[in-house]
């Protein structure tokens, strides 16, 4: 084949990348597949509207079926986000024979167990390694750099503008709604945020990432989430003092009784590696059993960093493309029948340490009755401040680091601390992870 043609649904920020990597390296793309790669159509909202890349030579129309059903695509590359037409435009590129490409995680974590069973049936590919963390080849680092090892665990930050917001917070004291006003004039947040700051964007990544770490099915319904809206200046702050930074993590990690897949802020000793990755950036740490830690880092969105991902899922492509099926890499690192079916386990039942931060009255005692509480669940405190009165004889912040904890002990012990009289409001409580 000496021109692959390829339909790009969606030309915005992503799709106008993709255009021009292709445009600008494609003698390098040659050489490395020995054949001609040419976006020939593309489909958009609004024909009128500048590019950011060269439309000249693509013939462009807002009828993205009009692509998935051209008999001169090869490579249908899916860029327009959600789980609704999207799949539809997917289901039907792969039922005409095409390869798909796509930097569709909700798509994946939602969909993929019926995407990739149909594209197997058809014998095309889909790739999507742009889904997760943009640029960073994060998908084929495990799924082929890593594939002797047992993958023990993974956290990452997958999320930049979560991470935007916390960077800002700690290094300027500024409080997460100011800053989130911000991230949305800069365009590093949507006008409704709710994907970004509680963690569904980022579920959607981890689901993708375990499944081809540990070889479970995708189960995004199993994941827990929670945001960062509740994170406090006074959390940031108070972190910092203890030696930790606060990031929103995914963490995945297989255990005797199951796997843990959650997303939730953290609590990160400050000398770990990924406790230093600010801004908009992303990095995941893999720990496997032969190789060890293991950190991938860079933009984890953007124009050309994300089209990088995308271009080399086509390239891969191509170079796949007169192979049999059966020989493939799988979607999913293992092979569909030894997909593992080790249970996801209920957030109530990790172990980690905690960051607790208790509001209590400046009385005689109170000290002694948290902890009396905390050692009748089995909970040592390895950490602990108090710190000086709002005004004398007031209220104080209690700032308790515990041991490893489960965390549903961890549950009855703040039910029985909230219901003290001396304690004022709600208990804040933040995972820590060491990341050892």
């Amino acid at each position: 084949m000496d021109l692959v043609r390829i339909g790009v649904l969606g030309l915005g920020t992503v799709g106008g990348g993709t255009v021009n990597v292709l445009n600008r390296n494609a003698e390098e793309i040659t050489r490395r597949i020995g054949c001609t790669l040419k976006v020939t159509h593309a489909s958009v909202k609004d024909l009128s509207r500048n590019r950011i890349c060269d439309t000249a030579g693509i013939e462009l129309t807002t009828d993205s079926f009009a692509i998935v059903n051209h008999k001169d695509v090869d490579v249908v590359v899916e860029l327009i986000g959600g789980d609704t037409l999207a799949k539809e435009l997917v289901i039907t590129a792969i039922n005409n024979g095409k390869h798909v490409v796509t930097a569709n995680k909700a798509l994946i974590a939602l969909h993929g167990t019926e995407i990739f069973a149909l594209a197997q049936e058809k014998g095309v590919m889909v790739l999507f390694e742009a889904a997760v963390a943009g640029g960073i080849p994060i998908i084929k680092a495990i799924r082929e750099g890593l594939s002797a090892n047992k993958i023990e665990w993974l956290a990452g930050i997958i999320n930049g503008t979560g991470n935007f917001i916390l960077t800002e917070m700690r290094d300027k004291g500024r409080d997460f709604a100011d800053v989130l006003t911000e991230a949305q004039a800069l365009g590093y947040a949507e006008a409704d945020p709710t994907f970004d700051v509680e963690g569904i964007d980022a579920g959607h990544k981890l689901t993708i990432l375990a499944a081809i770490a540990f070889g479970i099915p995708l189960q995004f319904e199993q994941l827990y989430h929670e945001g960062i809206t509740q994170i406090s200046q006074q959390d940031v702050q108070y972190a910092e003092e203890l030696g930790y930074r606060i990031k929103h993590l995914g963490i995945a990690r297989k255990t005797d009784q199951g796997i843990e897949l959650r997303v939730h802020p953290a609590l990160i000793p400050e000398k770990r590696l990924l406790a230093n990755v600010d801004g908009v950036l992303n990095a995941v740490v893999v720990q496997g059993d032969a190789v060890g830690p293991t950190l991938y880092y860079g933009p984890g969105a953007g124009a050309e960093p994300t089209a990088s991902a995308v271009v080399a899922d086509i390239i891969d492509v191509v170079r796949n493309i007169n192979a049999d099926p059966q020989h493939l890499i799988p979607y999913l690192s293992f092979q569909t029948p030894a997909l593992s079916a080790d249970p996801i386990l209920p957030i109530n039942q990790i172990v980690v340490p905690y960051y607790l931060r208790i509001t209590v009255a400046d009385n005689l005692g109170v000290l002694a009755d948290l902890t009396n509480i905390l050692s009748s669940q089995g909970i040592n405190i390895e950490a602990l401040i108090q710190k000086e009165p709002y005004t004398e004889g007031t209220e104080v912040d209690v700032i308790i680091i515990t041991s490893k904890a489960l965390e549903e002990k961890l549950d009855h012990s703040i039910a029985q601390i909230e219901n003290l009289d001396t304690v004022i409001g709600t208990v804040k409580r933040i995972r820590v992870e060491t990341l050892g």
